[in-house]
């Protein structure tokens, strides 16, 4: 009965040793892999490239409408002057995943700052987001970062069809980035997608250097819309 105990003790011991050096691998394995991929994990302004991603703000509204949503945000950019695509942020990225939260709590931004953009991002709340989430990430203060937005739009020319849009339009996405590249001369299909939801064009996402290049991405058609054909919503008043 004695040797029996004990042979079944020392199982049990040698058991327990190797489960915790199992353990023990894996939890060495993670540490690892959180090292190398927070080498410049949310670190402002280590990152690859910028993604400027314009909203379809007539897809914005009827979904807000659709969820019953009001006030904030959707009171504002859709109640007031009609809007076609407006800024939705600029992200910076990493060649694959991006950071965000890079300071918490966030720098402060002045009122200045915000009332300057509302032009194109059309409510406080979304700049207040854009600034906490991407903004912190970039490495610039608060005013050099949204005068960075700035000129990443201005550098964007939107197709003439989708200036004054009156009717519902159904578009391919693909048709809708040949547009953009036909509007801006050195963009290329590796540098623009189109997202989308259900059956509305949602964004378009166009790829920028740190010095607001048009640039290649990949991931950026990872994420890209797979639907042969989406509408885009007419301008409120059109």
């Amino acid at each position: 009965m004695f040797d029996f105990r004990l042979q079944s003790f020392s199982r049990l011991v040698i058991s327990l040793t190797l489960v915790s050096l199992t353990l023990a691998a894996g939890l060495t394995s993670l540490a690892g892999g959180a090292k190398a991929q927070d080498k410049r994990q949310n670190a402002p302004g280590e990152f690859d490239f910028y993604v400027l991603s314009l909203s379809w703000s007539p897809s914005f509204c009827e979904e807000a409408a659709e969820r019953g949503r009001s006030g904030g945000r959707s009171n504002i950019q859709c109640e007031g002057r009609p809007y076609s695509f407006v800024v939705h942020g600029l992200w910076p990225q990493y060649e694959s995943g991006f950071p965000e939260y890079c300071q918490r709590p966030s720098p402060r931004l002045s009122r200045n700052i915000v009332s300057s953009m509302l032009d194109l991002m059309p409510a406080p709340g979304l700049i207040f987001n854009e600034w906490d989430k991407h903004g912190t990430c970039s490495g610039l203060d608060g005013r050099n970062y949204f005068e960075t937005i700035r000129k990443a739009r201005a550098a964007i020319k939107i197709p003439a069809e989708y200036l004054d849009l009156s009717e519902t339009k159904t578009v391919a996405p693909g048709d809708v980035e040949e547009a953009f590249i036909k509007a801006n001369p050195g963009l290329s299909n590796a540098a623009v997608s189109v997202t989308c939801n259900r059956t509305r064009l949602s964004e378009v996402r166009i790829c920028l250097s740190k010095d607001l290049q048009f640039r290649a991405c990949e991931e950026l058609e990872r994420r890209s819309c797979r639907r042969d054909q989406v509408t885009m919503p007419p301008i409120r008043g059109g």
